[in-house]
């Protein structure tokens, strides 16, 4: 860890740079952009029924968007207010009233006929919910009923046959605590969040790299380094607030470089509503782009550090920093000897860029004396996600872009949540504190006072196929209780995860909302728990950003939905009726005293207890992990690492395909149409010479298929590589492999290979021995 402390918002340059702008049309007139203030003005009309609510969440409350980390309107890094279009979307979820009596338990059938989007917009859920198997209808129960009827459940099966999961919408690090407790001490350590599907790869890569699970620097740091690398990730989009850092690092002379298979249209130039110039102009964010392959950027780094090799044999000390590698890294000499074996013409073709812009970024990074990687779900999520990021230190280690001021490695968040949910203890691989290992273990049973399961707990992937395995299998999954999340939206094949939540016994939803998983049956029964959201929660609550600052959120003064509880009062009220007589050992009768014992049980959140007020704020492990370049593993060492290039399983005349973001919060769309590109939900974004190549036109319908699925859409010409289509998330989830999961980190694939066909071609031979042939072809090519 660090002994720097952060040291506060700078601020922005107040005299203009027309040399950024993107045009000198005034608001992006004629373009295809982002309308923030008719955005900003449907939001207001959206929450006109309690806007004075509204507005004290957003100026006293901490996001519950990304991970940036606004505390109000205000955060860390620049001086002035900041609000983004994202978090005036997500605010609805907190000031909507609950929905009524008559829709809500209206026939199941007439609920499933809505969408998610159309269940959000029902409002909140006001009481606790029952709906038994065969039962048309969802009927209210007490707390009481419903409480006693998830502990009965509990107690009558196999600890190992019961799983939690916890989303990060909005939740608190006392609720990730709780529930983490509250699962070991029910004796089971099947219990998972959102970071599966989106970052466990970082934390599992830079923990077996670097030592550390979290980010390694601030954003300030992006301000004033040399190069910024954007890494399968598109900030604009999915973290707006970021674009104004992103203008400081430009007006500070940094180079940014975007590493995409999609040139992002957000990256290119965006309209940062908040600094006028740009307002007005646009600013150009990004310097180049390096649109890889798919998959593909595993053999592009091999090429970077290839070409680093080649200069090194040249002329030593022009690429390598060898003072940094000699007294801070191991592994040097095993991962050159695989670099430099390599084939050029395999990287080229395994990258989809040439051993010319390999060398380009290479010489780029050798040239900059200090350099920032941030990375998102274009590196995570692959079957090698964990190999990806591991790949990326391998260069921060290279060039010493570690444990110092303007350098480091940050896996940028999407949830305000999410980063606190295993530093916390809710997952399977960690307690707070530390990992699922003897010492941690031993650690934790000393502050909780009662002994934990030792046995290894699952992913949630892994427990919701558990569901499938025969009733008398000790991990059948048999009850899942899940704080938020929607596995129908957010995991491969629907449709098999459909019939995994259908053979559970008991469902148990914790939420604000209905969404199409709640409406799904169960075996027995599914019952629906409404929960509080941050700014409800009486003491307050926690959220740890990206650059692991801790922020305090205060209950705030507005109106309450129905019997909806806190979160972590959930817990505490459940294991007290699953085990009344031992339940005081995870009991909590405050907020304050679930932070009081966090800072006990992990060691960095040491601090936690003294947040009390809005605007309390303090960041774990100082402004940058392994200062100095001391690494807090075994040795001190970061771990240079020989990856091998993976397998790209793409047969001639096929593509690759993944997915993207469009006017969307993760999983909850917002608009039909992608206020980048123009493009709607059901387009393919593919390469116009692509799409001329096998005879489509703009616009013409067809049907993307493989061996799990198809999707339907439209041609959309896009700035994408070769070779590579992408289509939207979820609804291109249908294309992607179930059970294929990274097998460090358990992250779903995400990509795939697919076939491109007009649609009436597709139907004019859509019979059983067609479409057999056809994928039976892609089995065997790709095989």
């Amino acid at each position: 860890m660090g002994s720097t402390k952060h040291t506060g918002p700078i601020k922005l340059p107040k005299k203009p740079d027309p040399s950024l702008w993107v045009s000198k049309a005034p608001f992006g007139l004629g373009r295809v952009k982002p309308h923030h203030i008719r955005d900003t003005l449907k939001v207001m009309w959206d929450n006109r029924d309690n806007l004075p609510y509204a507005a004290r969440i957003l100026t006293q409350g901490v996001c519950d968007g990304c991970a940036l980390g606004v505390s109000g309107l205000y955060d860390r890094t620049l001086e002035g207010p900041h609000l983004c279009t994202t978090r005036l979307n997500v605010l609805r979820l907190n000031t909507m009233p609950a929905i009524k009596p008559e829709v809500l338990h209206a026939d199941i059938d007439d609920l499933r006929n809505l969408d998610s989007t159309q269940l959000r917009k029902l409002g909140r859920l006001p009481y606790p919910l029952l709906r038994r198997r065969g039962e048309r209808k969802f009927s209210r129960v007490t707390w009481e009923e419903a409480l006693d009827l998830a502990a009965a459940k509990i107690r009558e099966i196999d600890p190992k046959q019961l799983a939690f999961y916890l989303t990060a919408r909005g939740i608190t690090n006392e609720a990730y605590y709780a529930a983490g407790k509250v699962a070991r001490f029910l004796g089971t350590n099947n219990i998972d969040n959102a970071s599966r599907i989106c970052h466990s790869p970082s934390k599992t890569a830079l923990k077996r790299s670097v030592g550390i699970g979290a980010s390694s620097c601030n954003y300030k740091d992006w301000i004033g380094t040399d190069v910024l690398v954007f890494w399968g990730s598109v900030a604009a989009n999915n973290q707006p607030v970021s674009t104004k850092y992103m203008y400081a690092a430009k007006r500070a002379g940094t180079k940014i470089i975007c590493i995409n298979p999609y040139r992002e249209p957000a990256m290119d130039g965006y309209w940062i509503p908040s600094i006028p110039e740009s307002a007005l102009f646009g600013t150009k964010l990004a310097d180049d782009f390096y649109q890889v392959n798919i998959g593909g950027d595993i053999a592009f780094m091999h090429g970077v550090m290839k070409t680093w090799f080649e200069m090194e044999a040249e002329r030593p000390g022009t690429a390598v920093d060898h003072d940094f590698v000699r007294e801070h890294t191991t592994g040097y000499e095993e991962l050159r000897a695989l670099v430099e074996r390599q084939d050029w013409a395999q990287l080229e073709k395994s990258s989809g860029l040439s051993r010319e812009r390999m060398a380009e970024f290479a010489r780029l990074l050798a040239g900059a004396k200090s350099g920032v990687f941030v990375w998102s779900m274009g590196l995570t999520q692959h079957r090698f996600g964990t190999d990806n990021i591991s790949q990326v230190a391998n260069l921060a280690l290279l060039r010493g872009f570690l444990g110092r001021e303007h350098c480091g490695l940050m896996p940028i968040r999407g949830h305000s949540g999410v980063q606190g949910a295993g530093e916390m203890g809710a997952d399977p691989f960690s307690l707070p504190g530390g990992d699922f290992k003897e010492a941690d273990i031993g650690r934790i049973e000393r502050v909780w006072g009662f002994e934990l399961p030792r046995w290894q707990g699952d992913i949630v992937g892994v427990s919701l196929e558990n569901a499938l395995l025969p009733d008398d299998h000790e991990r059948k999954l048999k009850v899942f209780y899940t704080s938020g999340g929607n596995f129908l939206e957010t995991m491969p094949e629907p449709e098999f995860v459909r019939r995994c939540l259908e053979e559970v016994e008991l469902r148990v939803h914790q939420d604000i909302i209905l969404n199409t998983s709640t409406l799904v049956d169960a075996k027995e029964a599914v019952l629906v728990l409404p929960a509080m959201t941050r700014y409800e929660q009486p003491g307050g609550g926690t959220s740890t950003s990206t650059e692991r600052m801790v922020y305090f959120s205060p209950e705030i003064e507005g109106p309450r939905i129905g019997e909806a509880r806190a979160e972590w009062q959930i817990y505490c009220d459940l294991v007290a009726r699953v085990k009344p007589e031992s339940a005081h050992k995870v009991w909590f009768d405050s907020a304050e005293a679930i932070r009081e014992e966090i800072a006990r049980a992990a060691p960095n959140y040491a601090g936690i207890e003294k947040l009390k007020s809005r605007g309390d704020v303090f960041q774990w492990g100082g402004a940058w992990l392994c200062e100095g370049g001391v690494c807090p593993t075994e040795d001190g060492r970061g771990r240079l690492l020989p990856i091998e290039l993976p397998e790209l399983r793409k047969p001639e005349g096929h593509f690759y395909v993944t997915t993207r973001r469009g006017k969307q919060f993760n999983s909850m769309i917002y608009g039909e149409r992608d206020p980048f590109n123009a493009a709607d939900r059901y387009d393919v974004l593919m390469d116009r010479a692509d799409a001329q190549g096998i005879g489509l036109s703009e616009g013409e319908a067809v049907v993307v298929y493989n061996r799990h699925g198809t999707f339907h859409g439209r041609v959309r010409h896009a700035e994408v590589a070769r070779g590579n289509i992408q289509v939207y998330w979820p609804e291109g989830n249908c294309l992607m492999p179930k059970g294929v999961y990274e097998p460090h980190a358990g992250i779903p694939e995400y990509n795939t290979a697919v076939v491109v066909e007009k649609a009436e071609t597709f139907y004019a031979h859509k019979d059983t021995r067609y479409v057999e042939k056809r994928i039976e072809e892609l089995e065997t090519e790709a095989g």
